[in-house]
């Protein structure tokens, strides 16, 4: 399955890469490598940009850039999946963790 097939609130995995040259390297260089878990927030009436959110990042591509990153499905909207494998604990005044 391509990212450019996923739909709003659809949670996947990355599974590969098929893209060349520079933009294979960008699309590394922001984190979005193979075994990283994403949500897809926000698609454009024509499917054309998308944004999707992973570790902490929000990222739009192109649906050129979408179609060249191979995907799993790992869940639904509401199915209680956390993206991450932890918690993530934030420090606050006068609370410790």
């Amino acid at each position: 399955m391509r990212l450019s097939d996923m739909e709003i609130g659809d949670k996947g995995e990355v599974t590969g890469l098929k893209v060349d040259g520079a933009v294979k390297r960008r699309i590394m260089d922001m984190g979005l490598i193979k075994g990283t878990r994403f949500k897809v927030l926000r698609v454009a009436p024509l499917g054309d940009p998308m944004e999707i959110f992973f570790k902490g990042l929000y990222l739009t591509l192109r649906r050129q850039e979408a179609e060249g990153v191979n995907v799993q499905k790992i869940g639904g909207v509401g199915d209680g999946q956390p993206m991450t494998g932890g918690k993530r604990n934030r420090w606050k005044w006068g609370v410790r963790p």
